[in-house]
């Protein structure tokens, strides 16, 4: 595991939704390895997951609400799935611009599952190469992305790079690439 002391990660879910182990594992594998994880939701208070869209998960603490981060702060955007979660985040007006900020300024996203439908929404995927939950693939191309069919797929195209994985099956690819791009 890569040592990630001095990074800064903020990871943006919604307040219900969110798929359990695609939140958790990324965030207990990232300050495992030394890196600050910041969760924001909308409202303060606790994040409800699920797993696999259907069955109840844990609850998460909310470190901060979106509308109160100061995105600048970080080194990485984590955006996980859940199809509730991604849904509802994708109509946010701060997370959209907490997203478009990072592609922006160039510092690197990453988004498992359904967690591209955030970056479908602010046009960020418009030119990018990624994959996502199948479910996903038909938005991504039409919003002018193209999709594969990969664990980890890394795209630096467009001035800022852009990690994505399919599922919770693709946590051990996904956190790796994160890892691999945040000690670049």
């Amino acid at each position: 595991m890569a040592e990630l002391s001095g990074k800064k990660i903020l990871v943006l879910v919604n307040n219900q939704g969110v798929e359990q182990d695609e939140l958790k594992v990324p965030v207990e594998k990232l300050r495992g390895a030394g890196a600050e994880v910041t969760v924001a939701a909308p409202e303060s208070g606790e994040v409800k997951s699920l797993v696999g869209d259907w069955d109840l998960g844990e609850t998460f603490p909310v470190d901060q609400t979106i509308s109160a981060v100061n995105e600048s702060e970080y080194d990485l955007l984590l955006l996980p799935g859940g199809t509730l979660n991604a849904d509802t985040l994708r109509l946010d007006e701060d997370a959209q611009k907490v997203a478009t900020s990072f592609a922006s300024s160039g510092r690197p996203v990453a988004s498992i599952c359904h967690g591209p439908w955030l970056l479908v929404e602010t046009g960020l995927v418009k030119g990018k190469t990624l994959t996502s939950y199948q479910s996903v693939k038909t938005d991504i191309v039409n919003a002018g992305g193209t999709w594969v069919d990969e664990q980890a797929k890394v795209c630096p195209a467009n001035g800022w790079t852009l990690i994505t994985s399919r599922n919770p099956g693709d946590l051990d690819a996904f956190v790796g690439a994160i890892e691999e791009q945040l000690t670049a």
